[in-house]
């Protein structure tokens, strides 16, 4: 294992720690990606494919395996931590020695983590559209950078202040330079202007993806989260219940990050620390969001009961949900009676009973909770209803109305075109079903969708009776591309 990890290729970690002789014999692909949250073709692309570079996968999947931090190759062995040491890890401090391969499309930065100045991969797309190159950022197989100290990607808590502002594409370089300062020294700062610079950062990322996708997204998140936790460790009560209701709010968009990346574990943690928060924060309202959440996750699963049930619990008056959040609990409800059987009386009624309240919602209503729960989105959860009571005809149109309006993010027309597919499938239109299926795939692999990709296999197993047909061959190959 040693070994392996020195080698700098995580999927000669996985092939090790699978085939390591602590285990009575080699464990199969397939257990060991269903505990990473990948395929088994996947995995063997991982294993034997180029290394990985995707920070955000490495800290997934070095967190499953409980790897210990020492061993990571983020923090070179000995103790020289100059970033330019040496491109073998058993060369030690031979600095003359040749450079560490050049990480394509990453770029360093120099920010502080526990007082100390570290230089950290960022995107290189992002840094420069986001206007903060000038900030002394390095190229990644640069030798300029003498104390290279390198993070362990496992520790959530000690995440990287200021990294989500450098990360954060499209911003003004005024604004990141005040975001990184608040979030490398949030002490400096009175607790309001803090909690009101997390809000903000929190409510870009929210807002960018859509565009961007969980892959760019979630470290930007995660970095918040980090600086979030550490800050509010030092502050009064009333402080800290702020902060941890602003916590709260990331935490369940992380969740969301991880069931869109198909990685329900780690969505799960992310929404017990919602929930967690939440509660320490005396935040109600946030505690019956999360349910609501858990019930959407539920769906992802096809788990029609707890559907149900965390739909019923979130709308428990006690939460006292805002009238937005309220009419998509009611809606959620809805989903779970037409995927537990119930008649198509009551589920009609459900749906007309969060057309009203939604309909209620006055136009300068507050609450940030469910902000995204439009007519538009009403419309679409009401035909993935209609699907779920066997009424696909009916869902199709309704897919048909709410997509034309081109309200939808690029990410969220790819996934709904993709349960338009399925509806299309059921009606027994195979052409319509695959030509849609192979836009929405086209649309997941750009994102890096695995939520819609689970969506278009289920596609795909519905078309099997169509195998034959030329453009069920084009969708089947699309997916397989993706």
């Amino acid at each position: 294992m040693r070994e392996a990890l020195e080698s700098w290729h995580f999927g000669q970690v996985l092939y090790a720690y699978r085939t390591h002789p602590h285990h009575e014999r080699a464990l199969p692909q397939g257990a060991v990606a269903e505990w990473l949250g990948v395929t088994q073709a996947q995995l063997s692309r991982i294993e034997n494919g180029s290394a990985p570079q995707d920070l955000s996968k490495l800290m997934q999947w070095a967190h499953s395996l409980k790897i210990p931090a020492s061993l990571l190759w983020f923090k070179l062995p000995g103790s020289e931590r100059q970033f330019a040491a040496s491109a073998n890890p058993r060369q030690g401090t031979d600095h003359k020695s040749e450079q560490r391969p050049r990480n394509q499309g990453s770029a360093l930065l120099p920010v502080v983590v526990n007082g100390q100045q570290v230089f950290v991969p960022v995107d290189a797309e992002a840094l420069a559209t986001s206007g903060v190159g000038s900030l002394s950022a390095l190229p990644a197989d640069g030798t300029t950078a003498t104390e290279f100290e390198a993070m362990s990607p496992l520790y959530r808590r000690t995440l990287i202040s200021g990294i989500a502002a450098a990360a954060l594409p499209g911003r003004g370089l005024e604004e990141l330079q005040r975001a990184r300062s608040a979030l490398e020294d949030s002490r400096r700062c009175p607790d309001g202007p803090v909690v009101d610079c997390f809000r903000t950062q929190l409510d870009l990322a929210k807002r960018d993806d859509g565009a961007l996708g969980p892959k760019k997204t979630l470290p930007v998140v995660l970095g918040l989260l980090g600086a979030i936790e550490q800050h509010a460790r030092g502050v009064k009560p009333k402080a800290r219940r702020e902060l941890l209701s602003v916590g709260a709010d990331g935490a369940e968009f992380a969740g969301w990050l991880y069931r869109d990346m198909r990685q329900p574990g780690q969505a799960g943690f992310w929404y017990d620390r919602a929930m967690e928060w939440a509660q320490e924060a005396d935040d109600a309202a946030m505690q019956g969001y999360v349910l609501l959440k858990k019930s959407q996750m539920a769906y992802d699963e096809r788990d029609a009961v707890r559907v149900l049930t965390f739909a019923q619990a979130g709308r428990h008056e006690r939460w006292q949900l805002p009238p937005r959040a309220r009419a998509e609990v009611t809606q959620q409800q809805a989903l779970g009676l037409a995927m537990t059987g119930e008649p198509l009386d009551a589920v009609k009624q459900k749906l007309d009973e969060a057309r009203g309240l939604l309909a209620a919602v006055p136009s300068d209503d507050p609450s940030p909770l469910g902000a995204y729960f439009t007519a538009d989105t009403l419309l679409l959860r009401k035909a993935v209803t209609y699907t779920e009571a066997g009424k696909p005809s009916m869902a199709v149109e309704l897919f048909g109305e709410a997509i034309g309006a081109g309200t939808l993010s690029r990410r969220d027309t790819g996934f709904f075109n993709a349960r338009r597919a399925a509806a299309v499938a059921f009606c027994g239109e195979p052409d319509e079903a695959a030509q849609l299926g192979r836009r929405s795939a086209e649309v997941a692999h750009a994102m890096k969708s695995e939520r819609t990709l689970r969506v278009l296999s289920e596609v795909l197993h519905t078309l099997d009776r169509w195998s034959s047909r030329p453009a069920v061959r084009d969708f089947r190959e699309a997916l397989r591309a993706s």
